[in-house]
């Protein structure tokens, strides 16, 4: 049984009186910009779940407290 060997592609060389093309350098800059983009959407969105939590929570207490039967359910703030 005969063996195949893959072809090895011949390697364009450029032709006079053109440059040689070398690849693109990646910027730097491109991957950080993503990377604080995700940290920035990352925090925008913890902050917004603990506004949501905090609202929650004490929309649940003020109907706990109605539902118990009582008619003055406001928090009082100490005074300073």
């Amino acid at each position: 049984m005969p063996t195949f060997k893959p072809e090895s592609k011949p390697e364009s060389k450029p032709e006079p009186g053109e440059k040689a093309k070398s690849r693109p350098k990646p910027q730097s800059g491109d991957n950080r910009r993503g990377a604080v983009a995700g940290l920035i959407i990352a925090i925008l969105i913890l902050g917004v779940g603990w506004w949501l939590a905090r609202d929650l929570t004490a929309a649940s207490k003020m109907q706990d407290c109605l539902m118990s039967g009582r008619r003055n359910c406001n928090v009082i703030e100490p005074a300073r």
